[in-house]
């Protein structure tokens, strides 16, 4: 297994920070799942807010891990971790009762993070929406029916996620976040990585920069950490975010967008250089090297 990068907890406020600037500084085209609305689990007036996250690349993954360690370094998150026990990656949001010769028995065990976080993790032997409906079912005993988490993060995946038809019906890691909404109340991030080097299925040797990822996160976090706690975030939508992976020049922001009609392009290596300004969908901003923020509906 690869060994993850991870942010410390000495440089976490400061990595959170240029985070927080990056990612407010930037365009808006289309409203984000969480900016608006109403609705959400577990309102609260707490300082501390009940995370849970998952991912469809399975509990040892390396991006779940660095976005654990990062949570965690922030005593004000109380994260819990419910993911698949392999990789189930292009599974949607089916479950053991949809699809059971995918999905598995749904049996869950305690586990760890690559890192070894272990304090409250789960691995399900199941697709991403059993990890996540395993987690929310308060009879597991894992939160209470009256203090669901007030925000599920599903990520980071290893790979980008974009376009209607990636993001609405084959990828696990926003089929776990649309089952939060869905089917539990809970409101949710969908979080993925480019692979610095394109395609639909990356090479052994692709790399991605998870560091970039886990920033992006933090800063969506951020801004709705206040809404979250309330419990006034919608759960009609949820967001789906994707990060560049850059191998020359820098993330160049944000941009709120819609979903690409299609796949067109969506796996071209992507170009932190670029001078392309206001692209029109998910696919362009994030080719062009912009985080690329997306409403996804739940149903």
């Amino acid at each position: 297994m690869i060994q993850s990068t991870r942010l410390s907890a000495a440089l976490l406020p400061l990595t959170l920070g240029l985070a927080v600037t990056l990612f407010g500084c930037s365009s808006s085209d289309a409203g984000s799942a969480g900016s608006g609305g109403s609705g959400g689990a577990g309102g609260s007036s707490g300082a501390v807010l009940r995370i849970l996250v998952t991912n469809d690349d399975g509990v040892g993954a390396e991006g779940i891990d660095v976005l654990v360690e990062a949570l965690i370094a922030d005593p004000n998150n109380d994260v819990v971790v419910s993911a698949p026990a392999e990789q189930r990656s292009g599974s949607g949001d089916k479950t053991i009762d949809t699809d059971p010769e995918l999905c598995g028995s749904g049996e869950a065990t305690p586990s760890s993070t690559a890192s070894g976080y272990d304090d409250a993790t789960w691995a399900v032997d199941g697709c991403p929406a059993d990890a996540v409906n395993y987690a929310l079912d308060p009879a597991n005993g894992l939160y209470a029916a009256d203090s669901l988490p007030h925000v599920v993060i599903s990520g980071i995946n290893e790979g980008q996620n974009v376009s209607e038809g990636v993001a609405t019906v084959l990828s696990g890691t926003v089929g776990a976040a649309k089952t939060a909404a869905r089917d539990h109340g809970v409101p949710a991030l969908a979080t993925s990585q480019g692979s610095s080097v394109g395609g639909p299925v990356a090479p052994p040797a692709s790399d991605y920069d998870y560091d970039s990822g886990v920033s992006a996160a933090l800063a969506w976090l951020a801004e709705h950490r206040s809404a979250l706690a309330a419990g006034t975030v919608t759960t009609d939508t949820i967001d789906s975010l994707n990060t560049p992976t850059c191998t020359a020049g820098e993330i160049r922001g944000l941009h709120e967008v819609r979903l690409a009609a299609d796949a067109a392009g969506a796996f071209d290596p992507q170009d932190c250089e670029s001078t392309l300004e206001d692209p029109k969908d998910d696919v362009e901003a994030f080719i062009n090297g912009f985080n690329a923020l997306s409403p996804v509906p739940a149903n």
